[in-house]
């Protein structure tokens, strides 16, 4: 299977870097075009994969198609691809609004589409993705699509209707994280903490607490309970954030994002 990318920023660049320390495929069978001539020749030095210096390329190129251009730009770049694509490829998105409909309507109802809606922790293999197919694509040619993005993270196929909530529980979220990261480390800092070592407490608080919820598959609450003993400091804690509106600001803040992406 040959993949292309038409589109190489961060988010791209970290999912060619699982793809290829996977092994699933070699860098000679990658291709990914980019507008600029420095953009191109760090593909090249840096990934080692195939460059193309036009969209068109890498339509000729590959069997699976990413469209890894922000969503403002895919109406252009499908207008400038969309005669050359044939019936067996397949189009993966990663753009937030463009739904399936919408997608066909501008590449073509005779196109195999794949929606995903990836996540920036796809840069140290830890990323979460949604996917919907349209009725064109098999179970099987999903599930190769699946085992190609599952190599920077964890994928879930999922209701097309449920995608926007996708954005907003984990396509966006990791900037709130960042936030609460950040908000945990200056409290530190105003306590007498390095910096630095105020992040790494921070930072390695939210990753282990995150794997306490995968691996015990106990419920948050109940796991926050776990920590709240009677008079103590985390119960102190917890009543504060509940005063000041943290579960109101976070649901508020995610319904906010699942709107924005449905208007897109």
């Amino acid at each position: 299977m040959k993949i292309g990318f038409i589109g190489c920023g961060n988010m791209a660049t970290a999912m060619i870097r699982g793809i290829l320390d996977s092994k699933k495929v070699t860098a000679g069978e990658m291709i990914a075009s980019a507008k600029s001539d420095a953009t191109r020749e760090k593909i090249s030095r840096e990934l080692g994969i195939c460059v193309a210096g036009t969209n068109s390329e890498v339509v000729d190129f590959a069997d699976v198609i990413f469209l890894a251009v922000k969503p403002q730009y895919y109406e252009e770049v499908i207008a400038e691809i969309r005669e050359e694509i044939r019936q067996d490829q397949i189009i993966v998105t990663i753009a937030p609004g463009k739904t399936l409909h919408w997608l066909a309507e501008r590449l073509g109802e005779d196109k195999k589409i794949i929606r995903t809606m990836p996540n920036t922790p796809a840069m140290v293999k830890e990323g979460m993705m949604g996917m919907c197919k349209n009725e064109l694509v098999t179970e099987e040619e999903m599930q190769q699509v699946k085992e190609i993005c599952e190599s920077f993270g964890k994928a879930e196929v999922v209701p097309e209707s449920l995608i926007d909530v996708v954005v907003g529980v984990s396509g966006s979220s990791p900037a709130y994280v960042f936030m609460f990261i950040e908000a945990m480390a200056d409290a530190a800092v105003a306590d007498g903490m390095p910096r630095a070592q105020a992040y790494k407490f921070a930072a390695q608080a939210v990753l282990g607490s995150a794997k306490m919820v995968l691996e015990t598959g106990m419920h948050p609450g109940a796991l926050k309970d776990m920590v709240c003993s009677p008079g103590g400091t985390t119960i102190e804690a917890v009543r504060v954030l509940e005063e000041k509106g943290m579960r109101s600001a976070v649901i508020e803040a995610s319904k906010a994002c699942v709107k924005k992406g449905r208007e897109m």
